[in-house]
C-alpha cells in the first residue's frame, strides 16, 4: 500500500510542472477572460450580459460565425475521409511506406509565409491560374477577392493537414491484429467486409482523437487567411479569428472578451459531443 502511494507521489511530481504550466498560462488568463466578459470595457462596472447582447447583434460577428462553422462542417468531414483513404492505401503498401509518410508531412514543415507566397503566385489576378486561363482566352481575375477564397482556403487547410491525419491513422491501422483479417478471409469476409466489419470498429478509438485535433487545427488556418488577404478579406473567407483581431486593434476588449468566451464553449460543446457520441457507440 505504501510502495503504490509512494509510485503515485512520484508521478505527479512528474506531472506537476505540466499542471503548473496549464494553470497558470491557460487556465488563470481564461478565467480573467470570462470576467472581463461581464465588465465595460473603460469604466470596469458590471455590465452583465450587455456585452453578449451586443456581440450577437454584431454583423460582423454573424457573418464570421457563419463561415467558421461553414468552414468546420465542409473541411472537418473531407479531411477524415481524404486522410483514411490515404492511410488505408499505404498500409495496403509493402515496401517504401516510412517514404511516403515523410512526403505527406512535408506541407506541416512549410513556414506559413512560404505557403501563402505559393497562394499568390497560383491565384493573383496575374498568376499562374490566370495566365493558364489567358491561354485559352478566358478572363483572369484576382481568386482571393472572389468567393472562390473561401474554397481555396479550405484546400489549402486539407493540404496542410492531411498528411498529419494520415500518420494518426496509420497509428490506428497498425494497432489492428492481422489474424483478425486472416479469420475473416477464411470465413469467406470479401475486402469489403472487412472494411466495415473489422476496420472501421477498430478505428473509432483513433476516430475521436483524429476529429478533435481536426477541429483544434482548423482554428490556426487563420494565419494563412491573414497574411494572403489582410485584415478584411472576402466576406466568404472572413473567419471569427479576423474579427477578434480587428477587435483586439481598436481596442474593444469586452466584445473580444465576450465572443472569446462564446468561441470557447462552442468548441467544449463540439468535443463533448464527440465524446458522448463515442460513449453512446461504446
Amino acid at each position: 500500500m505504501k510502495k503504490n502511494i509512494k509510485k503515485n507521489q512520484t508521478g505527479f511530481l512528474f506531472v506537476l510542472p505540466s499542471l503548473l504550466g496549464v494553470l497558470f498560462f491557460l487556465v488563470i488568463p481564461f478565467a480573467d477572460v470570462v470576467r472581463r466578459s461581464f465588465l465595460g470595457a473603460l469604466s470596469g462596472a458590471w455590465a452583465g450580459l450587455a456585452n453578449y447582447r451586443t456581440v450577437f447583434s454584431n454583423t460582423a460577428f454573424r457573418l464570421a460565425a457563419g463561415n467558421t462553422l461553414r468552414f468546420e462542417a465542409v473541411c472537418i468531414p473531407l479531411l477524415l475521409a481524404l486522410s483514411l483513404f490515404t492511410a488505408l492505401i499505404l498500409n495496403s503498401l509493402k515496401s517504401h511506406i516510412q517514404f511516403y509518410k515523410s512526403c505527406f508531412l512535408i506541407p506541416m514543415a512549410i513556414p506559413v509565409a512560404s505557403a501563402v507566397l505559393l497562394w499568390k503566385v497560383l491565384f493573383h489576378e496575374r498568376g499562374l491560374l490566370s495566365g493558364l486561363l489567358h491561354l485559352f482566352h478566358l478572363p483572369g481575375e484576382d481568386w482571393m477577392r472572389t468567393p472562390w477564397a473561401f474554397w481555396i482556403l479550405i484546400a489549402s487547410y486539407l493540404w496542410k493537414n492531411l498528411g498529419y491525419d494520415v500518420v494518426l491513422w496509420l497509428a490506428g491501422l497498425s494497432g489492428i491484429s492481422p489474424s483478425l483479417y486472416e479469420a475473416a478471409r477464411v470465413d469467406g469476409a470479401g475486402r469489403r467486409q472487412c472494411f466495415w466489419y473489422i476496420t472501421l470498429p477498430s478505428l473509432l478509438p483513433s476516430l475521436f482523437t483524429i476529429s478533435v485535433l481536426s477541429i483544434l487545427n482548423s482554428f490556426k488556418v487563420f494565419r494563412e487567411a491573414y497574411l494572403a488577404a489582410g485584415d478584411y478579406p472576402h466576406e466568404s473567407m472572413y473567419l471569427l479569428q479576423h474579427l477578434f483581431n480587428n477587435w483586439y486593434r481598436d481596442l474593444s476588449m469586452d466584445k473580444m472578451a465576450a465572443g472569446a468566451v462564446i468561441h470557447a464553449g462552442v468548441i467544449f460543446l463540439m468535443v463533448l459531443t464527440l465524446k458522448r457520441a463515442w460513449d453512446g457507440e461504446d
